[in-house]
């Protein structure tokens, strides 16, 4: 799609009668929460093997391959660990008391990625290739498993007597996360229409496991060695794993109809790659008699680049798909903040919190 047809990434995201919220708040804190955890992850960082903590911060946008340093830097938002810290500061504790568990969900994070890009066969992330295309695939298993491994113990070495559940909380998730890419692969077989077909429940309770469930962890965790009671730590995990659906929901906008000067994924990448993504499934389910058109070109053996591509989009969108994925991410972002709203949390930690959350439904990378 074109960047006329596509409209601002505002637009994308939130409809064309919406104004975007100003993001230098949001971008403030991410920055603010980021520069807190990175001397903490560079030193988890520095404890592995010295190949595997190459990929590791190759992974992580700090360094070319072979190590030499990268300038800028082409590292992410940092949202989980920015969950971490401010989840920590809404229950009274220093942002510092959330360090250890937003390291490890970092780590867990890239161990993810390295082992969805090998499974996905995806050669680029962040404009640049991913560690498996980057060293080979044996390799980036390697550099996935000592994070993993790297990840557990930075939390078991968290002081005094709330390691353990913490520990306990990253061992659910990791569970978690592997059921979601298992149901995701499974994705990929079904047909696109039929009693086989995959519906849009299935498609958000897979979004549920494999995106809400780390960032729910994040939340948790940072809420959990602030030393917050129970009811406070399961609210705001909960409101992490909705904010989880909606990035989910936004990220699968931005695979379709994202600009891709800013995205750094290819025009319609999601499909050109036939990816069940939510507005195509939404859009299928909403019309299943009037998706013929759209069914013949997701069908079809040729490839679905250029125009056909455009045309797809434009069907998905006539369809319902957009308005669907739109209301989608706007619900659970309400219910995110029906959680932060449900439990006391310091006022200005709540606030950056809840514009977190506006920035991310307005992101457009």
């Amino acid at each position: 799609m074109t960047a006329r047809a596509g409209g601002a990434a505002a637009r994308t995201a939130n409809g064309p009668s919406d104004t975007a919220p100003p993001a230098a708040g949001a971008a403030r804190t991410l920055t603010r929460c980021r520069g807190l955890v990175r001397p903490s992850l560079s030193a988890a960082i520095a404890r592995l093997h010295p190949w595997t903590g190459e990929m590791a911060a190759f992974s992580l946008g700090w360094c070319e391959a072979g190590g030499r340093a990268r300038v800028p830097s082409a590292e992410g938002k940092g949202l989980r660990q920015t969950l971490a810290v401010l989840c920590a500061e809404a229950v009274g504790a220093p942002g510092e008391s959330a360090v250890a568990g937003a390291v490890a969900v970092e780590l867990v994070h890239a161990f993810s990625l390295m082992h969805d890009d090998i499974m996905d066969g995806d050669g680029t992330r962040r404009r640049r290739e991913t560690v498996w295309k980057a060293y080979g695939t044996g390799p980036a298993v390697l550099a996935g498993d000592a994070l993993l491994a790297l990840a557990v113990q930075v939390l078991a070495e968290v002081p005094g007597p709330r390691a353990g559940a913490a520990v306990g909380r990253l061992a659910e998730t990791l569970g978690e996360l592997v059921r979601g890419q298992a149901q995701d692969l499974l994705f990929e077989s079904r047909p696109w229409t039929g009693p086989e077909a995959v519906r849009p429940d299935e498609y958000r309770a897979m979004a549920e496991l494999k995106t809400g469930t780390l960032l729910g962890c994040a939340a948790a965790l940072g809420a959990l060695t602030g030393g917050a009671p129970a009811g406070t730590v399961t609210a705001l995990g909960l409101a992490g794993r909705h904010l989880g659906v909606a990035f989910q929901a936004v990220d699968d906008l931005l695979g379709i109809w994202g600009d891709p000067v800013v995205t750094g994924k290819p025009v319609h990448s999601d499909l050109r790659q036939h990816k069940k993504t939510f507005p195509v499934l939404a859009a299928l389910a909403a019309d299943p008699v009037g998706a013929g058109d759209l069914l013949a070109l997701l069908d079809s053996a040729r490839p679905l680049d250029g125009q056909r591509a455009e045309e797809a989009a434009a069907l998905v969108d006539a369809l319902g798909g957009r308005a669907a994925t739109v209301a989608e991410a706007r619900r659970h972002l309400d219910a995110a903040r029906a959680c932060l709203r449900s439990v006391p949390l310091a006022q200005e930690s709540a606030r950056e919190l809840e514009g977190l959350l506006a920035f991310l439904l307005h992101r457009t990378a």
